[in-house]
């Protein structure tokens, strides 16, 4: 007995001095928490250490150095997590690297500051990723208007936008809830803000954001955006110097003849896209597919995942990690984009090609990188006005939320010189 003791406390004591490694599964059935997996993943960033991302790896696992305190700290968020060997680890990543595998190791190198645009007033589970962040763990600060246009976006390497109105159309909200207390005051706030910052007009405001948000990426920031504040950014960066609003926004007409005068030269995204000129519609233009898609049966609505070569296209296959190539569909203001009114440099990461539409594009911007996700709230379906927002605790394991936290991550990355 007392021989068998000693071997078994050998045998712990040699997996203890040859492991190196942990790795964090995120396969479907190996990680019981996804998302707080990437809350991991960041808390060790945060440490001064480095992670390596493996790419196509049993759903995008993430390798970590061994130590007791992340060990702890996976057990005490719930986050599944094995111990590797020497030898284990490095047949891994040999079979990785290996040119018959579709897989990559990524080198992350630091915790990037992240920034959520969002109004001070807005209630934390308004907005899909700040509920995913807060539930992962991982730190963020809120900016508005008047810390954009005071050059701070320098400061953060990852941006936000929450599902924000750059048209200075108050969210086209007007047909159905004008006469809402609270969409009242919010048009009063925005008019007192504008005011404060020296326009004269909401719409000239959130337009001069649009532009410092836009130079900020192409100084080499990473933007991420979804619902209204993918098409409402571009299409006012392309109405730069155009009055594309009603009396009843700005007080004043709009220009004569304004859809002729968009410059779409000056987008991320989008071309050639049809303003919705209807006050009364919630809908600002042809880029949309709410309403052009049909009746989808919440039942059948999937988008499906694009298989990109992990070698070859490491910030594609970063952004795609998932432990399904199918993901729940979900609705917004903005649900999903026209394929035919998507420029051609940009990637489309995730599609539904029977609808002819794409739910989640990537594109580069100068020196940085832009990702726009159509819908409002991964884990629910249709998101109303007042509706209770949505406890992640239920879905842990959401790979619309995955997504999310795939750019997350992203600006982690090394970077490699871009070709040109």
């Amino acid at each position: 007995m007392r021989r068998l003791l000693f071997s078994f406390f050998f045998l712990l004591f040699s997996l203890n001095a040859f492991a190196s490694s942990i790795l964090i599964p995120m396969d479907a059935d190996g990680q019981k928490n996804h998302l707080k997996a990437y809350g991991i993943t960041y808390w060790v960033l945060s440490k001064q250490q480095k992670v390596q991302w493996l790419l196509n790896y049993r759903g995008g696992s993430f390798l970590l150095p061994d130590g007791e305190n992340i060990r702890k700290e996976c057990q005490i968020r719930g986050v599944s997590y094995e111990i590797l060997s020497d030898a284990q680890t490095q047949q891994i990543l040999d079979d990785i690297a290996s040119p018959s595998q579709n897989q990559e190791a990524v080198v992350l190198e630091k915790a990037p500051k992240i920034a959520v645009y969002s109004p001070k007033g807005n209630q934390p589970w308004d907005d899909a990723v700040t509920m995913v962040l807060t539930y992962a763990e991982i730190p963020y600060e809120t900016i508005y208007d008047e810390e954009v246009l005071n050059d701070k976006l320098v400061l953060f390497d990852w941006l936000h936008l929450h599902h924000e109105d750059f048209t200075g159309q108050y969210g086209k909200f007007y047909g159905a809830y004008r006469a809402a207390p609270w969409y009242i005051e919010q048009k009063q706030e925005a008019e007192a803000l504008a005011t404060k910052l020296g326009f004269t007009k909401v719409s000239e405001e959130k337009r001069a954001v649009a532009l410092k948000i836009r130079n900020y990426v192409i100084g080499g920031g990473f933007m991420f955006a979804m619902c209204s504040a993918t098409d409402s950014f571009d299409i006012a960066l392309a109405a730069d110097g155009v009055d594309i609003c009603e009396p009843m926004f700005d007080g004043d007409p709009s220009d004569a003849n304004y859809q002729a005068k968009l410059d779409f030269t000056k987008t991320f995204a989008f071309t050639n896209f049809i303003l919705e000129r209807s006050p009364l519609r919630y809908e600002f233009s042809s880029i949309d597919m709410t309403d052009r898609r049909g009746n989808v049966p919440k039942e059948s609505d999937y988008f499906s995942l694009m298989d990109f070569s992990a070698k070859w296209d490491p910030i594609p296959t970063m952004l795609c990690q998932n432990h399904t190539a199918l993901v729940k569909g979900f609705m917004g203001q903005t649900t999903a984009f026209a394929a035919d009114e998507i420029k051609p440099t940009v990637l489309v990461l995730g599609e539904n090609k029977i609808n002819g539409e794409a739910r989640y594009i990537h594109g580069i911007k100068g020196q940085g990188f832009f990702t726009f996700y159509g819908g409002h709230d991964p884990e629910d379906y249709q998101h109303r006005v007042g509706d209770p927002k949505t406890e992640l605790e239920l879905h842990p394991n959401s790979p619309g939320y995955r997504l999310i936290l795939n750019n997350v991550l992203f600006p982690a990355a090394k970077k490699k010189k871009q070709k040109t």
